[in-house]
């Protein structure tokens, strides 16, 4: 009598890669939470508003009531964020995809009279 073993197929996890992003704090960030820049490590192929999230998230409520608070479409007003010295409203806004080494400046808008 044959017997037969059903083919186990083995799941192979492959881990994403990972990449490093520069961000940068400019004027009334920069003051709010007392830091000049950051670099942070995404998986590959991330969009800008999970790098957002993440800075969101370890500065907390400041930043989040006076920047961006995470699930929002854009940054608050009076505020900008650069990729690699484009404004994110030229690009994808916050659905922009970030490579390796971006640099991302986060920085309030000057305003005067």
């Amino acid at each position: 009598m044959k017997t037969e073993i059903p083919c186990v197929q083995s799941q192979i996890k492959v881990g994403k890669r990972k990449m490093k992003v520069k961000v940068q704090y400019l004027g009334f960030i920069k003051n709010l939470i007392s830091r000049k820049e950051d670099e942070f490590e995404l998986e590959d192929g991330a969009l800008l508003s999970e790098l957002l999230n993440k800075v969101a998230g370890i500065y907390g409520k400041p930043f989040q009531k006076e920047v961006y608070e995470p699930g929002l479409k854009d940054v608050k007003m009076g505020f900008v964020v650069t990729v690699n010295g484009v404004l994110i409203g030229q690009l994808k806004g916050v659905d922009t995809q970030l490579n390796n080494e971006d640099n991302v400046i986060l920085m309030s808008l000057m305003t005067g009279g």
